[in-house]
């Protein structure tokens, strides 16, 4: 497989891993458990699959190899920023409007662009930040509507921003393990880091842990499997093959799949601004992808030098 076709295949992966969690929100708001509860189970049931994928992994090309230590310390650091993610977002989720929630997490991709440029030497042109801005802008009319910053909804808010930090922190983590590890691999250890902190603190909280019916374990097993062992192993592919700026940036797409899973699912009214914000967003990453110069052509795989 030449270059071209690896990085069509990571815009696919990436693509379809944002249309698995961008229905996320209705598996959240459908648990019967608290909210760092469902991430738990989330991550838990997801750890049987991803070990799965992860044995039928062939062992990768190092370009940049890492000494143990530091890989270890790489996929702890995963495992903890997307615990902090999850929890961050899941209550967010409960404590403020489901457009709200998306849209502050998706801010992500600001953040993945400071971090690709300090940590891996990423230079995105000028025409990727054109391209950001304008799915920015697309990201806030397809949810704007709704949007109602503080009031009674300022914690959930906070919340949802603190998300696109540690969400962002995670894409970093997860764009310097794929230079040598598989997305099997990444995604078990990340799992397996994140769980116990998950379920410490729904513990601590006194949410409700476990579902008392069948509908709603069919919904936190639903959530593993579509948002986590499909949703981010292959994002977690994608990265390996594409700028993380750019890869985050794509994963704009989860406010466009949420609101067409709520037209759909749960009848609510998509108005014509949140069609021509969905429209903006997919026009920004276009942009962003035409004009992002080289950056955009390649992932960052020049190993950090000196500061």
């Amino acid at each position: 497989m030449n270059d071209r076709q690896a990085r069509r295949r990571a815009f696919a992966a990436l693509a379809a891993g944002a249309v698995c969690i961008g229905f996320a929100p209705l598996w959240v708001r459908w648990s019967e458990a608290g909210p760092v509860a469902t991430a738990f189970h989330r991550v838990a049931l997801a750890l049987p699959f991803a070990a799965w994928l992860a044995a039928r992994e062939r062992p990768r090309a190092r370009a940049t190899p890492m000494t143990p230590a530091s890989r270890r310390a790489w996929l702890l650091a995963a495992g903890l920023l997307l615990a902090a993610d999850l929890g961050a977002w899941h209550w967010s989720i409960r404590l403020t409007s489901v457009a709200n929630a998306t849209l502050l997490a998706n801010l992500a991709p600001v953040f993945v662009t400071l971090g690709a440029w300090w940590l891996l030497r990423e230079r995105p042109g000028g025409g990727f930040f054109a391209g950001m801005a304008l799915a920015l802008a697309g990201a806030w009319l397809l949810t704007g509507a709704s949007l109602r910053l503080g009031g009674g909804r300022a914690a959930g808010d906070a919340l949802g921003l603190l998300t696109a930090v540690f969400y962002g922190g995670y894409q970093l983590c997860v764009a310097r393990l794929r230079r040598e590890l598989g997305p099997g691999r990444i995604l078990v250890w990340s799992c397996a880091a994140c769980a116990p902190w998950l379920l410490g603190f729904a513990l601590v909280s006194g949410e409700t842990i476990l579902p008392v019916t069948l509908r709603g374990w069919a919904v936190v097993l639903g959530l593993a499997l579509t948002a986590h062992v499909l949703g981010l192993g292959l994002i977690t592919y994608g990265f390996a093959h594409l700028p993380a700026s750019f890869s985050s940036l794509t994963l704009l797409l989860q406010p466009v799949v949420a609101a067409l899973a709520g037209w759909w699912l749960l009848a609510e009214r998509l108005t014509a601004w949140q069609a021509a914000g969905g429209a903006v967003v997919l026009g920004g990453l276009w942009l962003a992808r035409r004009g992002g110069g080289a950056a955009a052509e390649r992932p960052g795989l020049q190993e950090p030098g000196p500061r």
